[in-house]
């Protein structure tokens, strides 16, 4: 499920971006599952409701306010640092180091920086688990984005002013096409992650993305096949001559 680039398209790019969860690492390691369950149960602790209940609140959040914790925020008034916390309270083990990603990831010119909605520990972790946290030269996270989560503009661009990145000479890495469109519209080229052999009746109803495929330039399953496709080529020698 990858329509393959030329690498010329990706030679302007000098800064290179990517989530985290369900991209960085792939959606059938199942890792946010685990946080998902510790949101849910999160809503249900605070508000004394039932797992269903509390979990029907925590996409209707997910889906109006761009994550579960923001929802909570403005309409509970809690305090972000215990939720990130609690949900982050996971089992990293689940998810397989991956050295084909962290040499494609080395091996891609310019810098390289990790862009979540979740905080700087949670991404550490995964990353170092993954293997390819020493490849990245920033993280910028939920606290960098001063509790605003994608998909708001005002969070994108606080990413591009913090690391003076030109949008026009970078690209996006996401797993929800609904966090392309603001990247899109400001000029980063997008490449839109899905589940390996992905199906839409694979996917959860509040995972879709509906009416926002026009803002991905590019879609793949595999991340380190397709950074592999567009690394630049050696120069053959006979070409030349």
């Amino acid at each position: 499920m990858t329509n393959q680039p030329d690498p010329l398209n990706f030679a302007h790019v000098t800064d290179w971006v990517f989530d985290l969860d369900n991209t960085l690492y792939p959606h059938h390691s199942n890792l946010f599952s685990q946080i998902d369950v510790k949101m849910t149960g999160y809503v249900a602790d605070l508000l004394k409701l039932s797992h269903a209940d509390a979990r029907e609140l925590q996409k209707r959040f997910y889906k109006d306010y761009g994550t579960t914790l923001k929802g909570l925020m403005d309409r509970y008034d809690i305090d972000p640092d215990d939720f990130l916390q609690k949900v982050h309270d996971i089992d990293y083990s689940w998810l397989v180091p991956d050295p084909s990603l962290a040499t494609a990831i080395k091996q891609l010119p310019g810098r390289k920086f990790i862009f979540t909605n979740g905080d700087r520990g949670h991404a550490e972790r995964a990353a170092r688990q993954l293997g390819v946290l020493e490849q990245f030269d920033d993280i910028f996270d939920i606290r960098a984005a001063e509790l605003t989560p994608k998909p708001a503009r005002e969070t994108y661009n606080r990413f591009l002013d913090l690391h003076k990145i030109e949008a026009a000479s970078s690209v996006m890495f996401e797993d929800l096409a609904r966090n392309l469109v603001e990247p899109k519209a400001l000029g980063m080229t997008t490449v839109l992650i899905v589940p390996h052999n992905f199906e839409p009746t694979f996917s959860e109803i509040w995972e879709r993305d509906p009416g926002n495929t026009d803002h991905v330039d590019y879609v793949t399953d595999n991340l380190a096949s397709f950074l592999n496709s567009i690394l630049p080529r050696p120069v053959n020698v006979s070409e030349t001559v």
